[in-house]
């Protein structure tokens, strides 16, 4: 029997606490990973993975897809020596996440357009009317 093991965003996202399903240390996650940044990252260390675009974590409903990653052949032999166990796989793919090239262009621009979007949201009057 060949194992796979099942790799949901949220146990790797240092936004998300114990209780709402991270698996591994605040320090050693990452920030909002989504299921193709892990799939890559399978991919990258040679692991064969499945995206599931379809499944949702059972505890947020809103949290959707999930990664299978095969980390044992049908003769129980690990697929790359490397990743023993989940729970290491989990730290490696959290590791690899962070240093994608796609996270580090993504910051560049939000923090443009943030700056010249936060003014113009002031405009129209609010609050309370004094009597």
């Amino acid at each position: 029997m060949s194992r796979w093991v099942v790799i949901y965003p949220v146990y790797i996202n240092s936004k998300k606490t114990l209780a709402e399903g991270r698996r591994i240390s605040t320090s050693k996650a990452c920030e909002n990973p989504t299921v193709v940044e892990i799939g890559d990252c399978c991919q990258y260390l040679k692991l064969p993975c499945a995206i599931e675009l379809d499944k949702v974590y059972s505890r947020d409903n809103m949290q959707r897809g999930r990664v299978r990653v095969q980390l044992k052949r049908e003769d129980e032999s690990l697929v790359n020596p490397a990743v023993p166990s989940r729970k290491v796989l989990m730290m490696r793919v959290a590791e690899l996440v962070g240093k994608l090239q796609s996270r580090h262009r993504k910051p560049e621009p939000t923090a443009s357009t943030s700056g010249s979007a936060a003014p113009a949201g002031k405009s129209g009057k609010g609050g309370k009317k004094k009597r």
